[in-house]
């Protein structure tokens, strides 16, 4: 048994008390103890019930960009996961980005950079949604990660969930936390408008049991990831993977599901070989980034190819790394029944 799994069994006492409180909570808020807050403004609310790794924030950036071909003006808030500050924080007005990477989270500059639109992080989304709502007047606002934030009504509730975890995660990985994987039970998904099954880079497959704790009424789409270049992280020129088949590169990433990006490495024929894991959310630091360099040179790479997500916080070591080609794969996510999703919206909110 891996020592994290044992971790886990150590843990096993713990899962169920998790479980008897979240099951109090939803009870609270269906009984209407626990009130829910209306906004001036339509909210979707993007989350899951697993921890990390289904593609919130893709599903996220895909919503937004969305709103905004269906020319609704868009905002976007998130708590902002593993931020160096509290509280309301702007992280961009539509047009500039005003916070770094370490104020907002990975999550949220992110998305704050490709989407282009007002975006904001805070503990509280109701009080962030106001604040959105008095400075920029949207017409939408996307909550990335909020399917258990329930205090904000939302008028959207879609949970995006990973395939692989469907039909590959153990029997410890579905039990709850802090012992399992699960925020909360495979039941919770009928509180869901949709539900997302994302493939990511994988084949479409069903599974029996998972469909089971859907209600009949709810509509189920499918996803996955679409790699779209290679970016230079230093100056933002595009390549194709074809530059990089090959060659000798290091594969670096701090994601919750690097075998998705080494995944689509291997479909691109992209040797991963040399590889470094670092855990999600990783707040780089100089340590860190000598390390890249170190391994960088005594493997002899031709490159360095990260993720979007860890990209925007190597950039913060442009100097240190000026010696250094390193790139980003640049992915989307596409809807498989996009036509079918795109009137489904369309009916649910306008």
């Amino acid at each position: 048994m891996r020592f994290l799994e044992l971790i886990r069994v150590f843990t096993l006492p713990l899962f169920p008390l998790y479980w008897i409180l979240v099951k109090l909570r939803n009870f609270l808020f269906e009984i209407g103890i626990f009130p829910q807050r209306s906004v001036n403004a339509k909210i979707i609310s993007v989350g899951n019930i697993t921890v990390g790794g289904a593609g919130k924030t893709p599903m996220s950036i895909y919503m937004i960009k969305k709103m905004k071909e269906l020319n609704k003006s868009v905002a976007v808030l998130s708590r902002g996961y593993g931020r160096d500050s509290e509280g309301y924080l702007l992280v961009s007005d539509g047009k500039e980005i005003l916070s770094k990477v370490n104020e907002s989270g990975d999550e949220m500059y992110l998305t704050a950079i490709e989407c282009e639109c007002p975006a904001a992080v805070c503990e509280g989304r109701l009080e962030g949604a106001r604040k959105l709502i008095d400075t920029f007047h949207p017409e939408v606002i996307v909550l990335d990660d909020a399917f258990q934030h329930r205090w904000i009504k939302r008028d959207l509730d879609i949970v995006i969930f990973d395939q692989r975890f469907i039909n590959h995660a153990n029997w410890l990985n579905r039990l709850a936390l802090p012992t399992g994987s699960m925020r909360e039970s495979f039941a919770a998904l009928k509180r869901a408008d949709c539900v997302i099954v994302n493939r990511k880079f994988s084949q479409k497959s069903e599974n029996s049991e998972f469909e089971k704790c859907l209600s009949q009424k709810q509509l189920v789409f499918n996803s996955h990831y679409e790699m779209v270049d290679f970016i230079d992280v230093r100056n933002g020129k595009k390549y194709s993977s074809q530059v990089f088949q090959g060659q000798k590169s290091l594969a670096v990433c701090g994601i919750a599901s690097p075998h998705s990006f080494f995944e689509a490495l291997d479909s691109l024929t992209i040797s991963y070989e040399n590889k470094l894991i670092f855990a999600d959310h990783k707040k780089y630091s100089e340590s860190e980034v000598q390390k890249i360099r170190k391994e960088f040179y005594d493997r002899n790479c031709y490159s360095v190819i990260t993720t979007q997500k860890d990209a925007v916080k190597l950039m913060q070591f442009k100097e240190d790394l000026d010696d250094i080609d390193i790139y980003y794969l640049k992915i989307d996510l596409v809807i498989d029944e996009e036509e079918k999703f795109n009137n489904y919206l369309n009916e649910k909110l306008f």
